[in-house]
């Protein structure tokens, strides 16, 4: 019996990175210039960022133990502190470098890559992300690496909602020129839980953005923290509230 050929799913490579070390998806690579375009941030906008930290804390508790546990974490705060990101494959990468003869680290790989991130989702993040399509171009503006954050776009399901417009920068706020040839538009509306990033997005585009801050996850609700900024345009309690915002209906009036 003749073996049956197997085939196999096609996949969109990404382009080669540019200086800035960008990656974004082919189907979002340039596009005509639009009226309005809303850049969404992923992690604690969209997405449920926290909670998935508190689980892999109990997975590497429950794998490790305590004390090689606070080794990883270690690696991955000095990772965010060189890379301005958080890079949870790099800091397994140091670990196992330190512990070369642990196995109890594979475990930990496939929990990172197999996580069900669709049950991270905010309630009403994907009715956000359809209501502003209804009102303009919409695509995901996020930062982390070239593995694992894409990965957690595709499997949260964030990629398909967008129809596969997503940018991923070292820096996003650093690349807005980048962003503006990929994405050109009359408007942008930025949304994201960092008041430090609306805040360089605002001094950088003026009044060509609507900054839209949600108080989501640890950054945005630590008060030292948001003191350090000036407000957004438009402040929401919950990335659901988008939906039949007033403010945010006003921009288009």
């Amino acid at each position: 019996m003749a073996n049956k050929k197997t085939t196999l799913p096609k996949y969109q490579s990404l382009p080669p990175a540019t200086d800035s070390g960008a990656a974004s998806i082919p189907s979002a690579a340039m596009s005509e210039e639009s009226k309005i375009v809303f850049l969404f941030d992923v992690d604690n906008t969209l997405l449920d960022n926290d909670r998935v930290t508190d689980d892999l804390k109990r997975h590497l508790e429950r794998e490790v133990g305590l004390g090689r546990a606070k080794r990883y974490w270690d690696f991955f705060e000095e990772l965010r502190e060189q890379l301005g990101y958080a890079d949870y494959l790099g800091a397994l990468q140091r670990y196992r470098a330190e512990y070369p003869h642990d196995m109890r680290l594979l475990t930990v790989s496939t929990f990172l890559i197999n996580y069900p991130f669709a049950n991270r989702l905010y309630p009403g993040s994907l009715d956000a992300l359809d209501h502003a399509r209804r009102l303009g171009t919409v695509t995901l503006l996020t930062d982390g690496d070239v593995v694992f954050q894409p990965n957690k776009v595709h499997r949260s399901g964030l990629f398909e909602a967008v129809e596969g417009r997503m940018m991923v920068y070292v820096h996003k706020e650093k690349n807005l020129k980048d962003v503006e040839a990929r994405f050109p538009a009359e408007h942008y509306v930025m949304v994201d839980d960092k008041l430090r990033i609306l805040t360089a997005l605002k001094k950088q585009w003026g009044k060509r953005v609507t900054t839209v801050f949600v108080r989501q996850g640890h950054y945005a609700l630590d008060p030292k923290i948001v003191r350090q900024y000036p407000q957004a345009d438009v402040t929401l309690e919950r990335i659901g509230e988008l939906v039949g915002s007033e403010e945010i209906e006003k921009i288009f009036k």
